[in-house]
């Protein structure tokens, strides 16, 4: 069983401009709306590559019910605790060189009790062969230590996490020790006090002391420059495949998508490269926070190049 938590998640309103003019007026070719939020994209991703799982978390209002209904249409699983608020929008500016300018709410406020009755249905859900993916942000009244609290109360069910948050939350959470994390460059070279990009080798070297303290699978996205795996003792680099981009929007999210099905697939470490990279590209070819079509991911799979990692 997969189960995603999205603690603010969002409606996606993705409009496209020529050019982003700070001040002045713009116009927008193209908008559409699509049911988001971390985790949420993860579920989608999981649906559409033939996976299931179970999406939780906090919704409120109208938008919030407007969530729910996509994800009914989608058939994809839900569990969400309702909320007071509204559940936020989310605005992302394209523009014609690809730029994403991102305008995100806030989210609702989150009472204790409310946060009380998130944890009593993922404890419900945690046992053996369960897999709780914490993604993303969380929203006020909620506090930096959730993630970690989490994963404490999923290991004391036997139950896996994979954790791929930023920041405080993404620090706060790896003293627990997940099972999996997926940082992007710019995340870790955060946790890390790195005040420079770093080399492949640097976050190669991060991500070894990431694996030696506990964490069986990283694996670190680099955009352009493709991701590093490491699994028990197998480690590489896979380059980003060449396509044509729309939008890094999700991408990310259908990494971590594919993580999870390789994980309830029992795949092997070269398998879950490919599947990582091909789900990952095929996201930046689609519009707004769509998932990519399972056949388009499966002919990227055959382009996937795995490279010893070595330094």
């Amino acid at each position: 069983m997969i189960v995603t938590v999205t603690m603010n998640p969002a409606i996606d309103k993705t409009v496209e401009i020529g050019r982003l003019i700070p001040g002045g007026l713009n116009r927008i070719k193209k908008a559409e709306s699509d049911a988001g939020g971390k985790g949420i994209n993860v579920s989608k991703t999981i649906r559409e590559l033939g996976g299931v799982s179970i999406a939780t978390g906090f919704l409120g209002g109208s938008t919030g019910k407007a969530i729910e209904d996509f994800l009914d249409e989608k058939k994809i699983r839900h569990d969400f605790v309702l909320v007071e608020g509204e559940t936020r929008t989310n605005t992302k500016i394209v523009e014609e060189n690809g730029a994403v300018t991102e305008l995100n709410e806030p989210g609702p406020q989150i009472r204790e009790d409310e946060m009380d009755r998130l944890m009593e249905k993922l404890i419900s859900y945690a046992k053996p062969e369960t897999l709780v993916i914490l993604s993303g942000s969380i929203p006020k009244g909620v506090d930096k230590q959730i993630y970690a609290r989490i994963i404490h109360l999923m290991h004391e069910k036997g139950a896996e996490v994979l954790l791929d948050a930023d920041g405080e939350l993404f620090r706060n959470g790896l003293l627990e020790r997940p099972d999996m994390v997926k940082p992007n460059r710019v995340e870790l070279e955060e946790y890390a006090g790195i005040d420079h990009r770093a080399s492949n080798d640097e976050l190669l070297a991060l991500a070894r002391e990431l694996r030696e303290n506990g964490i069986k699978k990283v694996v670190v996205s680099m955009g352009k420059s493709g991701a590093i795996f490491l699994q028990d003792d197998y480690e590489a680099i896979s380059p980003a495949l060449s396509v044509k981009a729309y939008s890094t929007v999700g991408a990310g999210d259908a990494m971590v998508a594919a993580l999870a099905c390789a994980w309830d697939q029992k795949l092997t470490a070269k398998e879950t490269i490919r599947l990582c990279m091909a789900a990952s590209a095929g996201a930046v070819t689609t519009t707004g926070t769509k998932p990519p079509e399972k056949k388009v991911v499966e002919e990227l799979m055959q382009q996937v190049v795995i490279k010893k990692a070595e330094n």
